[in-house]
């Protein structure tokens, strides 16, 4: 497989002891039906990896047809029963009128950011995002000097599969937000990709592992080596979740056996 050298390089902008406080900070921070063990658990095997990704960016034109919802008010007059009478009433009703809608639009797509590494899948990348673009660096070998730095171990076509499927959904995003009206359901969108740039570029990453019980595999933890941002599978405890529904279902039943205690 051919494997591109980098072009653009980001530098670790967070220490590995500050990277180490931030895990710890958000093991302690988990929703409460997350292991037990997490709170204390100790960290091993903590790295700092120029991870490989590719920076991508393209014109994108579309054609798109839609269906736009205008809303209105309307007075209606209805009846129901009082006390055993039947009345007329009136109230407002909101109904929403229909249009049609077609276009073109286009847009430059910057900095999709995708994963070259079998070693960080492509949803951890996301989980990390963002990074400081501005802060990139034309790559020399002196940049990455003392550090781990991979090679890209994805094929250039998986990348760019992965960078296109993105893009397009920026600009299925972009193309929600621009229609007007109160409502909208999209019909169809045709988006054209053109000018495209594919770059490989080397973003800093700490990877750790999180030893929260001594019979169950590490967990794994990521943390953006700029911004600090940290993710990670966490564990659920099925014992907590378990109690909660059984502390929830006494505490229904009790609620429905006061309220019949109370009928005469």
């Amino acid at each position: 497989m051919d494997r591109p050298p980098p072009t653009f390089a980001l530098g670790f902008a967070m220490t590995q002891p500050s990277a180490a406080e931030r895990v710890k900070h958000w093991l302690r921070t988990r929703h409460p039906w997350s292991h037990s063990g997490l709170k204390k658990a100790p960290l091993q095997d903590v790295r700092g990896i120029y991870v490989p990704a590719y920076l991508y960016s393209a014109l994108a034109q579309s054609e798109y047809s839609a269906s736009i919802g205008e809303n209105y008010t309307e007075t209606e007059t209805y009846t129901t029963t009082e006390n055993g009478k039947t009345v007329t009433k009136t109230r407002t009703v909101t109904k929403t009128e229909w249009r049609s809608l077609s276009g073109e639009h286009a847009e430059y797509v910057p900095d999709v950011l995708v994963t070259a590494s079998r070693g960080l899948t492509n949803v951890e990348l996301e989980h990390l995002e963002p990074f400081d673009l501005r802060m990139l660096a034309r790559y020399e070998p002196a940049l990455v000097a003392g550090w781990i730095a991979e090679e890209p171990s994805l094929s250039r076509e998986e990348c760019l599969a992965m960078a296109r499927q993105e893009a397009m959904e920026k600009v299925k995003r972009r193309l929600d937000a621009f229609m007007p009206g109160d409502s909208h359901r999209m019909q169809d969108v045709n988006t054209r990709l053109s000018a495209e740039s594919l770059e490989v570029c080397l973003v800093p990453v700490w990877v750790l592992a999180a030893r929260y019980d001594p019979e169950k595999p590490p967990l794994r933890v990521v943390v953006n080596g700029q911004s600090g941002e940290v993710h990670g599978e966490v564990p659920i405890s099925w014992v907590k979740v378990a109690l909660t529904v059984v502390a929830v279902a006494v505490l229904v039943l009790v609620v429905y056996l006061m309220n019949q205690g109370g009928r005469p």
